[in-house]
């Protein structure tokens, strides 16, 4: 019996101390949270993640004092963090637990609103102040120094960017077009998604073929268009983009492709339709195209019928296609006279006005047999794109 209760007796002390070794292995982490006003915060949550050894611990919310605790944590090394509405807002780092009491690790929200803070900062000025850089965290500083040199490289390549536009510009005025599609196209290798400096750059090449002859003329031509496409694979949006690239068409003789973008242009821009057309007109006119020219600045009236100098040039490409009778009398097509009148009825002084008089005294009297056409360029003044 005795050897009996012996061998019960050291089981039943095994167990004991089995038992109360395990227990003793679970610690505990509590502390206060305070919001970002510095009062006690409710319902915060608290995320706790083991650093020697994988485990994420959840589900401890602060209570209406804004106190928490987390039971059954193994002995170990941990981050601590408050997350509020789904922001880490205060993390405190390598907290390591030990048998007995809880481990006090309080949070406060207001170091979040610090790095909030250091953001703006950097953000605006590229710096943040000692005392904001002192309330962040290990990790907030190493995001922050990322985040500056990112903004250091961004600017540097902003500064790139605007002298290489600047030069564009500069050399766009002095009509040194070679030097302005370098300076672009130096731009738009640098940043590729600004569509001004597609536009600036397709301008430039089309000015640069108007100085060019025979296939250099047709290279510089042809990159243009490429360049105002890229503007408007960009910004599809701009009517001025599409008026733009049409008068490039023209020059590339690719009328009905003008057309269509010219529509287009109208469409996005209906108050500035008109000049749309006319500007179609213009450069039609000035490439010997006088039956298109007349359409366009016909469909120019049509959309705006007190487009004054629209009037006056479309009685000038209808006079083109004038007649002489066998009395010597200039016969014009229908509606030369009433467009030629218009144009006086809504500019009398205008820079065409003179002209528009000589014309009509024409087409009103009589002239010899030695008449010479009146639209000839001595007697009026190719119109302008506007």
């Amino acid at each position: 019996m005795f050897a009996k209760s012996r061998i019960f007796s050291f089981s039943a002390i095994s167990f004991v101390m089995f038992a109360g070794a395990a227990f003793a292995q679970i610690t505990a982490i509590e502390g206060d949270v305070k919001g970002p006003d510095g009062q006690p915060l409710k319902g915060a949550a608290i995320l706790i993640e083991r650093l020697d050894m994988k485990g994420t611990y959840k589900g401890a919310k602060s209570d209406k004092k804004g106190h928490y605790i987390y039971n059954g944590l193994p002995i170990g090394k941990y981050k601590v963090s408050l997350v509020v509405d789904g922001k880490t807002m205060d993390t405190v780092d390598n907290v390591s637990t030990r048998l007995g009491d809880p481990v006090p690790i309080d949070l406060d929200a207001r170091k979040g609103a610090a790095q909030q803070q250091a953001a703006q900062q950097a953000a605006s000025t590229g710096t943040v102040s000692k005392d904001v850089e002192r309330g962040m965290t290990k990790e907030q500083k190493e995001a922050y120094e990322k985040k500056a040199k990112e903004n250091a490289a961004a600017m540097a390549k902003n500064k790139a960017l605007n002298d290489a536009f600047n030069a564009g510009k500069e050399a766009q005025a002095a009509k040194n077009f070679q030097g302005a599609v370098d300076a672009f196209q130096k731009a738009a290798e640098l940043d590729p998604n600004q569509h001004v400096v597609w536009g600036q750059l397709a301008e430039s090449y089309i000015s640069l073929a108007g100085t060019k002859t025979g296939a250099e003329s047709d290279d510089a031509l042809n990159k243009g268009l490429d360049a105002y496409q890229k503007a408007l694979a960009l910004k599809p949006d701009d009517a001025g983009y599409h008026n733009n690239y049409a008068l490039a068409l023209v020059k590339a003789k690719k009328i009905p492709e003008a057309q269509a973008e010219l529509a287009k242009a109208a469409e996005l821009d209906p108050p500035g339709a008109g000049k749309y057309y006319y500007n179609l007109g213009a450069v039609l006119v000035n490439s010997g195209q006088n039956d298109a020219a007349g359409e366009a600045f016909k469909k120019a009236i049509e959309l705006d019928p007190t487009y004054a100098d629209a009037q006056y040039q479309y009685g000038v490409t209808l006079l083109a296609k004038a007649t002489v009778d066998k009395e010597g009398k200039v016969v014009p097509p229908p509606g030369t006279v009433e467009a030629l009148q218009k144009y006086l009825e809504l500019k009398p002084d205008g820079p065409y006005a003179e002209s528009a008089k000589g014309m009509l005294q024409t087409l009103t009297g009589s002239v010899t047999t030695t008449y010479s056409n009146p639209t000839r360029k001595s007697s009026t003044t190719p119109p302008k794109k506007k």
